[in-house]
């Protein structure tokens, strides 16, 4: 199979991820519960992998790097745990329903939420960042890239906005984590959220969020955390505030392995090779007749991820299509963007996502983009 919807999961990990869940499986106790071997071994861990994730999303300590089983569960502790009734956020329309359906919540307790339109185009209106201001604004909470186009949002614009105007900037960094650079420190970005098993390329139910210092977030879930036994409320320190019951730790070593591996490689070469292979499939497709594809490609700083549709075909057919006849996987639908597909017209059809890894080849991409030539040629005749 050519495996290009890493945009959902990265299907290939390093070989050293798996081989350090097997270890862990067949090693770890339980973090923090008691001071055998086993435990200590998973406490050592998953305080490395803190470490590892504090210098590469450049947090100002590891204690402030708290786990979740994804970014969806580390944007509700953010959104949940910050604002409340009475609070108006500013978002975009470029966002997962991950971030979305928090603030929609959020506006059916009491709050507010307006959005940063996107054009027909899926560009962002920058200035209308200004004119959503309110009184009781409390917060920024945007995408850094577009899980459907590609496209990246101007951060350090938008920490700019938000440090003018004393407001909390809440990033969700799902695409990115892992390959575009993001220092939360030096953009006064206040929780960065993330997901291991994307760009990260570590195990599912790994993510969590890297917090700024001096940020009191209530505590999303309550519960055991192998210290302060006696309270009979959650620990306030980091990172035990927001890690009630067991830790993944399992999970968590192999995403430890995989961020040595992004080390090793370099974050750099990682993205030039990522983005070098979705643009050299951009070329191949975007003026075939009857191809439409999203996003802007004149950007130098956008995630791995190619958006397409072919004349009036539902995405779903497009996509099974390149499974059954090519071998290829892809994601169609609609992406758990519904914002952003009603912007670019495509709610109705959907569109097809192409996504790239460090482990896709030339040849894949290029045998992607012939099947694409084919289905467009097959269309205009039909």
């Amino acid at each position: 199979m050519i495996y290009l919807d890493n945009a959902a999961t990265t299907r290939t990990k390093p070989p050293a991820v798996a081989q350090a869940v097997l270890e862990a499986l067949s090693s770890y106790g339980n973090c923090g519960r008691g001071g055998h071997e086993g435990a200590l071994s998973a406490a050592r861990t998953i305080y490395e992998t803190r470490e590892k994730l504090a210098a590469l999303l450049g947090g100002p300590r590891a204690d402030h790097v708290c786990f979740t089983q994804n970014s969806t569960q580390a944007l509700n502790m953010a959104i949940s745990g910050l604002l409340g009734p009475g609070d108006h956020v500013i978002s975009t329309d470029w966002e997962h329903n991950s971030v979305l359906r928090p603030l929609y919540r959020l506006r059916d307790m009491g709050g507010a939420v307006d959005f940063v339109p996107a054009d027909r185009h899926g560009r962002l209106d920058y200035g209308a960042f200004e004119s959503l201001l309110r009184p009781e604004t409390r917060a920024v909470v945007c995408t850094h890239a577009s899980n459907l186009t590609g496209d990246a949002v101007d951060i350090e614009w938008v920490s700019r906005f938000a440090k003018e105007h004393g407001l909390l900037f809440l990033l969700d960094a799902s695409q990115t984590a892992g390959v575009l650079p993001v220092d939360m420190t030096a953009l006064d970005i206040d929780a960065v959220c993330f997901t291991g098993h994307k760009s990260l390329m570590g195990p599912q139910g790994t993510g969590g969020l890297c917090l700024r210092e001096g940020l009191e977030i209530r505590p999303f879930a309550v519960g055991g955390t192998g210290v302060r036994s006696y309270s009979e409320t959650q620990p306030w320190e980091y990172p035990a505030r927001l890690e009630a019951g067991t830790l993944n730790g399992h999970g968590l070593a192999g995403l430890c392995a995989a961020l040595d591996f992004l080390a090793e490689t370099g974050r750099e070469t990682i993205r030039a090779w990522e983005d070098a292979l979705a643009r050299r499939f951009y070329e191949a497709v975007w003026n075939l007749p009857g191809v439409t594809v999203y996003g802007d490609f004149s950007s130098p700083l956008r995630a791995s991820i190619v958006t397409l549709n072919i004349r009036d075909l539902d995405s779903a057919e497009v996509s099974d299509e390149l499974a059954e006849r090519f071998d290829i996987a892809t994601r169609p639908g609609a992406h758990c963007a519904p914002r952003l597909h009603r912007a670019l017209g495509t709610e109705n059809q959907g569109a097809v996502r192409f996504s790239w890894s460090w482990f896709n080849t030339e040849a894949e991409t290029d045998a992607a983009a012939e099947a694409v030539r084919i289905l467009a040629r097959e269309a205009a005749e039909a």
